[in-house]
């Protein structure tokens, strides 16, 4: 561990709450060279949906390395980029009766949120963009001005402009989206016309908060009676997440742009992409780049992602199932131990409970770790406990991961039954 203090910046993180050194990894679980092995119910933040090493992405892409297919080519034209394309559409654009064009960004979800603001801003002629609160969306200066995090905020060193931010659905009793369209709708409300509003349709790091269909569909008409582009931030919510392949599918909504990262690449290979409606696509060659926004090996593993797990409703249901086993025992929980939870949070995969405060979710989350599993928290103050394990995970690992947890709650329990006596 040494040569991590000594070389490793300050700003690390998960390796605060996990301190050991990982090895190997494959489908759910990871390993230590001492052969310590921990169920990962973290998947990379929603990067790893398929799954460590999942061996059939890596065959596709041992396959396209050994065949020295290109790895880095810019924006040029590739076989691999092709392919994706080609999946993308077919397996996942057509079948919805989506009609977007793919802008492939920097490889980290940040640059594609920010190419996003870019774009909406370049189309409308305007400056301002209206984000949630709770809501994260990187930490690069224009998508951490539409961040709510405060302690993501302090890390800019600088002021944050050109965001408005109105409440989320169910934030304080207030109906953001009312509020919303008053200020719109008055001339003397202070409000300057977005270009854009920036939202997740469930907020991963705000707390798995979700916003109901019926909300996202008032929010879709109010964007469009006011001539306002909505962005869907997807990075974490999609490719599966929250139960369909995009968390706004069952709302019926069809945004104007979608950012997609994390798990669109497949195996956990750096990739971020923006969906933009045809009309929107007013970029001058070069106008927006980057040197990295061509990751083939990326587009390998995305392109054979889409074709072996979206061809068919299989893991959609597989990802329903996995949900409710989750929902049962969060509710069995909640039921048994008031005095520790609040309720339970989220949908499909994208699930947790709140905790009646960032201690003991802290403490839940360091008792799994110790028996076992890497298991994170999510919100404001670090109050849900967020089960974000690979979408791939057999019936038997959710059994084993969800006993670690209800034994881990079991010993919080019992503990500060005995601190109380």
């Amino acid at each position: 561990m040494d040569i991590f203090k000594k070389q490793e910046s300050k700003v690390r993180s998960y390796s605060n709450s996990f301190p050991v050194v990982f090895q190997t990894a494959k489908g759910c679980w990871l390993e230590t060279a001492e052969g310590e092995r921990y169920l990962d119910f973290l998947a990379g933040a929603g990067s790893l949906n398929y799954g460590h090493n999942n061996p059939v992405l890596k065959e596709a892409l041992l396959d396209y390395i050994a065949a020295d297919g290109i790895t880095h080519g810019l924006d040029m034209h590739s076989n691999a980029k092709a392919d994706f394309l080609h999946a993308l559409n077919d397996y996942i654009l057509a079948p919805r009766k989506l009609d977007y064009k793919v802008q492939f960004t920097g490889p980290t979800g940040t640059n594609a949120v920010e190419a996003a603001l870019k774009l909406a801003r370049k189309v409308k002629n305007r400056s301002t963009i209206v984000a949630f609160t709770n809501g994260f969306h990187g930490c690069t200066a224009g998508a951490l001005a539409a961040t709510g995090n405060q302690h993501h905020r302090q890390g800019a060193g600088a002021t944050l402009t050109n965001v408005t931010r109105i409440p989320y659905e169910g934030y304080a009793g207030v109906d953001g989206l009312a509020l919303f369209e008053t200020l719109l709708s008055d001339n003397s409300g202070g409000i300057d016309k977005p270009a854009a509003v920036l939202l997740e349709t469930v907020q991963g790091e705000g707390g798995l908060n979700v916003a109901s269909n019926a909300w996202l569909q008032r929010l879709s008409a109010l964007c469009k009676a006011h001539d306002i582009l909505l962005i869907v931030d997807d990075i974490q919510a999609g490719c599966g997440r929250t139960g369909t392949f995009f968390s706004f599918e069952p709302s019926g909504i069809e945004p104007d742009m979608v950012t997609l990262s994390k798990s669109i690449g497949g195996y956990g290979l750096p990739m971020a992409v923006v969906l933009l409606k045809p009309e929107l696509d007013i970029w001058k060659p070069g106008e927006h780049n980057g040197t990295f926004r061509g990751n083939n090996h990326a587009f390998v593993t995305a392109a054979k992602a889409l074709e072996i797990y979206w061809s068919d409703a299989q893991f959609e249901t597989h990802i329903q199932r996995s949900s409710s086993k989750v929902s049962e025992v969060l509710q069995r929980n909640l039921a048994k131990y008031p005095d520790l939870f609040v309720q339970e949070k989220g949908r499909g995969m994208m699930i947790g409970i709140e905790c009646q405060s960032g201690d003991i979710a802290a403490a839940i989350a360091k008792t799994c770790f110790a028996n076992g599993m890497i298991i994170e928290t999510a919100g404001p103050n670090d109050e849900v406990v967020k089960f974000f394990c690979p979408l791939t995970i057999t019936d038997a690992e959710l059994e084993q991961g969800l006993n670690i947890f209800e034994g881990s709650v079991e010993a919080i329990a019992e503990k500060q039954f005995k601190q109380a006596s």
